[in-house]
């Protein structure tokens, strides 16, 4: 499962059986974090999921900021409550190559608003999935 969280909108995203291909799943509408936890939860549940990739939001520079402090709090309480493994994923550029993506599609501005974290969500697990095979 790759998640690109946000404070308004999380973007999720899931892997075929082999864990070959990441697919953009769903964006979830963040309306507080124990209920996100909860929805996170019941995915990973009902997806049989072993990993989850998490888009770590890092400086242009490499370094954490206010915004990375806040996605490793949740990713470990997620991990904590899910019992799952939680990795964090440099996800530097993935909204703009995600909003690239779209624009190359052809997809209107008011939808790619929609579906651009989920998107996200997709490049951030595709990520970590070509990083585990090296």
């Amino acid at each position: 499962m790759g998640i690109d969280y946000g404070d308004k909108r999380i973007g999720i995203a899931l892997s075929d059986p082999l864990n070959i291909i990441s697919s953009p799943y769903e964006v979830f509408k963040n309306m507080g974090e124990e209920q996100a936890l909860n929805h996170i939860i019941n995915l990973v549940k009902q997806f049989d999921v072993d990993e989850i990739a998490m888009g770590l939001p890092l400086n242009m520079d490499g370094s954490e900021g206010e915004r990375a402090l806040i996605h490793k709090a949740f990713g470990h309480k997620l991990e904590s409550l899910s019992g799952i493994k939680v990795h964090f994923v440099d996800e530097r550029l993935t909204s703009a190559e995600a909003e690239e993506m779209l624009i190359a599609s052809g997809m209107r501005r008011e939808k790619r608003k929609e579906i651009i974290d989920k998107i996200s969500a997709q490049i951030i697990l595709q990520t970590f999935m070509n990083e585990s095979k090296k």
